[in-house]
């Protein structure tokens, strides 16, 4: 068991999550109740990732963040060393490719609130910063707890867009599915199944907690 490419993967996973809250919660809810010129494509731009090939996206990350990109060579510049190949480079490839299962799920639960709720609480004078913690969020928040557990499951099994950007470095780019891919390779079967039977889960584990908690929260919302 590579338990050092599990505890990277869980990080990287947990990074990715936390990052993709407030830009998925912003983007979400302005697509949802926003109209404007050129939405449709932004909407296109933005879930793109899920129809992309791994290995093309990877290989035009690869080339955003390279050393002759100008985002390369300004991180180089800043921090002495090089963006692709590196954590670093891994977490923004990964915000990247997770966006469309950040943004979709909470513009959907947007989208679900009633837009009479929000101008009831607009007549009641309410700014908008409190319509948003008191009103929008608690509604929305099934739909942002599913966007967050599969951000998280989504990188922790990710494997073409990592391996592009960030290698098979041990300690720094190595994640669990890539240390099954190279056990799998050295005909290493039974550190290959012990890890995916670890991967399998984790992620079972995420998403059936994601189900009970939205579960809950519909039941108590039905009892109120």
């Amino acid at each position: 068991m590579d338990w050092s490419a599990l505890r990277l993967s869980l990080e990287l996973s947990f990074w990715t999550m936390l990052v993709l809250l407030p830009i998925g919660i912003w983007l979400g809810r302005r697509l949802a109740w926003s109209q404007f010129r050129g939405k449709s494509m932004a909407e296109a731009l933005l879930a793109l990732p899920l129809v992309l090939p791994p290995t093309v996206l990877g290989f035009y990350l690869l080339v955003a963040l390279g050393s002759r990109s100008p985002i390369g060579q300004a991180y180089e510049a800043l921090f002495d060393q090089q963006l692709s190949f590196s954590f670093a480079g891994l977490l923004i490839a990964s915000i990247v490719f997770n966006l469309p299962f950040a943004i979709q799920p909470m513009q959907r639960a947007f989208e679900a609130i009633p837009q009479e709720v929000r101008e009831a609480a607009r007549c009641c004078g309410m700014p908008s910063w409190r319509i948003l913690l008191r009103i929008e969020l608690p509604l929305a928040w099934p739909g942002i707890l599913s966007a967050m557990v599969l951000t998280f499951a989504h990188t922790l099994g990710e494997f073409g867009v990592v391996l592009m950007v960030g290698g098979s470095i041990p300690g720094e780019t190595r994640t669990i599915a890539i240390a099954i891919y190279d056990r799998v390779q050295a005909f290493d079967d039974s550190a290959a199944a012990s890890m995916s039977a670890v991967l399998l889960l984790i992620s079972l584990f995420a998403i059936s907690l994601s189900y009970m908690a939205t579960a809950r929260l519909g039941k108590g919302r039905h009892n109120v």
